[in-house]
């Protein structure tokens, strides 16, 4: 069950980021339209983290590992709600951004933890993606201003 239950937190992880990814390139590319999609679409997250929150209580798994699992949680339900119902624009001020992607890469950099519950392969990779992820936030929010 452990084992399963890894692996489903290690593609949760990689799946989550590659979404992420896909949604910078359409805005990169100027189809915001289809980066909203792909935005809402990675509010699924939130099925599996469940799962793996309940796992991780029947295993008895460390303190951190909820962290990650929590942070994630809130912060998929914050863009949800924020961003794609009440359609909050979080990225216009300085006041606003900076809290806002901390809190992104809390989320996102928690779920390289949860990758590596899965081994090394799975650390690596969600490691290697994070950080084209990352790069591509950043590149995103230059050629956009989002």
């Amino acid at each position: 069950m452990l084992k399963t239950a890894n692996l489903v937190g290690a593609i949760t992880a990689v799946a989550y980021m590659l979404l992420i990814i896909m949604m910078f390139i359409a805005r990169i590319m100027g189809w915001p339209q289809a980066g909203r999609w792909i935005g809402i679409s990675s509010s699924a997250v939130l099925i599996p983290l469940v799962y793996l929150f309940v796992m991780g209580l029947n295993a008895n798994r460390s303190p951190i590992y909820f962290v990650w699992i929590i942070l994630m949680v809130l912060f998929a339900l914050f863009e949800l709600i924020f961003d794609d119902i009440l359609k909050v624009d979080l990225r216009s001020t300085r006041g606003a951004v900076i809290p806002y992607v901390m809190f992104f890469f809390a989320a996102t950099g928690g779920m390289i933890g949860i990758a590596t519950q899965a081994g090394k392969g799975w650390s690596v990779t969600a490691f290697v993606i994070f950080w084209i992820m990352a790069i591509l936030a950043f590149i995103q929010r230059g050629v956009t201003g989002l």
